[in-house]
């Protein structure tokens, strides 16, 4: 939502916002020039706006949607997110990425790589990019290159000229009833290229193979090009992929290829993507987004390569009552690839919870793949118990797409 509401403020339209608090996300908005309101409040929504853009996370039980019934009253057009990106991005030669797993790593180091050919790129990601600090890359040329979400097939309303897609498995499961479900999402989206675009994506992925049948526009194999010897910041196997992933792109626009090497070698990572943080009591620590068992098995990949010889301690927050519920053996499998695990209660997003399941069950199970699984009711509570229990022979990973990103900062502080 913040980097749309830059591309629109960029595009000279007067822009403001609101959340629950402001945040240094908001802070930094109104320093641009975009005013956020601090609560949710109908006063917020006056009959001179001109559209309503709102986030998939609003339902009726969010304090939010009091300004989207204002806004209705006054018969304000309102729109999604993805539709007002669409409406923003479909005119540009759009490259989108999509997939359940890399989206924000991919879609930001196409930027850099785009930026370092010289083709001054448009980018909406999702995520901060580490070298700027921001979600949001104003450029002025054709290009615009977009992270797309499946959730509620909403990526339906972007029009790609190039459709990456990095991988595919259930996810989203508050909405999408199989695998087959989310496949058919995918499949809409790549029928939807526009002519003489492509498909980029892995052709040997069982999940992405069903998706790529009688499309309309060519299919290129990122593994084709996969180098497994490039020298990176960023550790682990799923990294290499994604960078195969953006220089098939490159390859695609017949960008200069020892550019596109050098871009993704130098490539500084984004906010809560496997980010350093600091250490304590000498341990290292790092904030991490992974909420989908696939993407915590790939996290602590990636510390071991980087620390073989140091006990890994994951600190996980789930995310969405659905979510665990639908994936709980396979939480309790992956997480017990670390050498201590510390749970934390779900965070709910968007939810309530139906089914009952709960991160304490969750540890529970996990006790079945590892020796070494507790679990805390709080932030504050888990922060004691790191505090007391982390060694300089631990690299401590917090875990999770809620608030425990609060905790890897407060960790670290002196």
């Amino acid at each position: 939502m913040s980097a749309l509401a830059r591309h629109l403020k960029t595009e000279k339209k007067e822009v403001t916002g609101s959340d629950r608090e402001l945040s240094d996300l908001t802070k930094q908005l109104d320093k641009e020039g975009i005013q956020i309101f601090s609560e949710h409040a109908k006063s917020n929504i006056t009959k001179d706006i001109d559209l309503v853009v709102y986030t998939e996370a609003l339902n009726k039980d969010t304090e939010g949607f009091v300004e989207l019934e204002a806004a209705r009253k006054l018969k304000i057009p309102t729109v999604n997110y993805f539709q007002a990106l669409g409406l923003a991005t479909n005119p540009y030669y759009l490259i989108v990425v999509a997939g359940t797993h890399g989206k924000t790593t991919t879609t930001a180091m196409m930027t850099d790589i785009f930026e370092a050919a010289g083709k001054d790129p448009t980018s909406i990601i999702g995520s901060l990019r580490a070298k700027t600090k921001s979600n949001y890359r104003a450029g002025k040329s054709k290009y615009a290159i977009v992270e797309a979400c499946e959730y509620r097939r909403d990526f339906l309303h972007l029009k790609p000229d190039v459709l990456v897609i990095t991988n595919l498995e259930l996810d989203h499961t508050d909405y999408y009833k199989d695998l087959e479900d989310v496949q058919s999402a995918f499949h809409s989206l790549a029928k939807q290229v526009n002519e003489g675009g492509v498909v980029i994506a892995n052709v040997s992925d069982a999940n992405v193979a069903p998706v790529l049948k009688d499309l309309d526009v060519p299919v290129v194999n990122y593994l084709d090009i996969l180098d497994l010897d490039l020298q990176m910041k960023q550790p682990g196997f799923h990294n290499r992929l994604n960078a195969a992933a953006a220089n098939a792109v490159a390859r695609h626009e017949k960008l200069d290829l020892n550019n596109s090497k050098e871009a993704l070698m130098n490539f500084a990572g984004t906010w809560r993507r496997f980010e350093y943080k600091g250490e304590l009591k000498g341990a290292p620590v790092y904030d991490d987004y992974a909420h989908h068992p696939t993407e915590i098995r790939a996290t602590i990949g990636a510390t071991r390569e980087l620390y073989p010889e140091r006990n890994i301690v994951i600190v996980f927050q789930p995310h969405t009552y659905t979510r665990t519920r639908s994936l709980f053996d396979e939480f309790a499998k992956a997480v017990g690839l670390a050498d201590r695990v510390l749970f934390l209660p779900i965070y709910a997003a968007r939810e309530k919870n139906e089914s009952g399941v709960s991160s304490k069950e969750l540890s529970v199970k996990s006790l079945e793949f590892t020796p070494n699984s507790t679990y805390a009711d709080s932030l504050e509570a888990a922060e004691k118990v790191l505090r007391k229990t982390v060694t300089k022979e631990d690299v401590v990973v917090i875990m999770g797409a809620g608030d425990v990103t609060l905790l890897a900062s407060s960790l670290v502080k002196k």
